[in-house]
């Protein structure tokens, strides 16, 4: 809630003047409070609370499944991403580290399970030491290929391209796709008695078949299979359990070819303005407690392009989002002498 300063100073009317917005902004970017923050907006952007039920085969995958009764390697996958993000906050860094970073927070079990091999003991659920690490190799770092997403689009025992596809549409372009028609049969039931020689992307071919199918597939199947690399637990693979090599080409937005998911995360940059007006449109919509809407769409505009000017930094964007048109003019509650007067 609002401490005694910022009620002070909204009371005397100066919180509507733009320095003094901009100073309390800057307050409560450097209070301890915004702790919340760094944990509420980015498990709401990237909808981390699927991780929680996310539950791979225990026979395929065992080692998830590390400490009785149901310990799971989720909880260490959870942190890395808003580790990421605070950390993008607090040091002012560029947005753009959410789709490409050089750095990520891992713990030692984390580390593990991407294939370091880390002697000792890997800590328990009341134990998760994090540390920042460099990234060399681009496969990894950023929002899109952690652990963490990659598991939680998942089903137990398979990659879900679609699911995937529909997460990146949705958290890094603001452009979740329709629901399918009611018409349309579940993709299991498409694909019920594979064969066992096909890829996944042979076997969506058939799907892909049905008229009512195929357009919501031409947007979502190029940004699905961009990450079938990494298999229903974040690890990488070259090839599926059949032998056959895994294919992960494709051409985002229909204008930027790609064979594999660090060209894949080259075209995103390549439409970095497109990320960072539909990061602000989420950082928006939660500021306000509502959905954006096409009213929104120039004050969008303007603090996309003022972000950009800064180097795309996050605390630039939330200054601008705090100085924006709608949040500025977003009604306030009356309050109880006000309303007494007003009746």
């Amino acid at each position: 809630i609002p401490d005694e300063e910022l009620l002070r100073v909204a009371a005397s009317g100066q919180l509507a003047e733009s320095k003094v917005l901009a100073k309390q902004v800057d307050r409560m970017l450097g209070d301890k409070k915004l702790k919340r923050f760094c944990d509420s907006f980015p498990s709401q952007w990237l909808q981390l609370d699927r991780i929680v039920s996310s539950v791979p085969d225990e026979k395929t995958f065992a080692d998830f499944y590390y400490a009785a009764p149901n310990y799971r390697t989720s909880m260490d996958m959870m942190m890395e991403p808003l580790l990421l993000f605070e950390t993008v906050l607090i040091e002012n860094r560029s947005i753009v580290e959410f789709i490409d970073s050089n750095y990520t927070y891992r713990s030692a079990r984390l580390r593990n399970w991407y294939g370091d091999k880390v002697e000792g003991k890997l800590g328990g659920p009341v134990s998760m030491q994090f540390s920042r690490q460099p990234v060399t190799d681009r496969r990894q770092g950023g929002m899109i290929t952690n652990a963490a997403v990659m598991t939680m689009t998942s089903s137990p025992d398979e990659t879900k391209p679609i699911t995937r596809g529909a997460w990146l549409a949705t958290v890094i372009f603001n452009a979740p796709p329709d629901p399918p028609p009611a018409n349309v049969p579940p993709l299991q039931a498409a694909v019920e008695g594979k064969d066992d020689n096909k890829t996944l992307r042979e076997r969506f071919a058939v799907h892909r078949e049905n008229a009512s199918c195929a357009g919501c597939h031409a947007k979502l199947d190029p940004l699905g299979f961009a990450l079938e690399n990494f298999d229903p637990v974040g690890r990488w693979r070259d090839k599926y359990e059949n032998g056959r090599q895994v294919d992960s080409s494709g051409v985002l937005f229909r204008k930027h070819k790609f064979s594999n998911v660090v060209e894949f995360k080259d075209a995103i940059l390549a439409e970095k303005d497109r990320f960072a007006r539909a990061f602000a449109e989420h950082m928006l919509s939660f500021a306000l407690g509502r959905e954006a809407t096409a009213a929104d769409a120039t004050a969008l505009d303007l603090i996309t392009s003022r972000t950009k000017a800064a180097d795309y930094r996050l605390q630039t964007l939330i200054h601008e989002v705090t100085q924006s048109a709608p949040f500025i003019s977003t009604p306030r509650a009356l309050t109880s002498t006000e309303s007494r007067k007003k009746d």
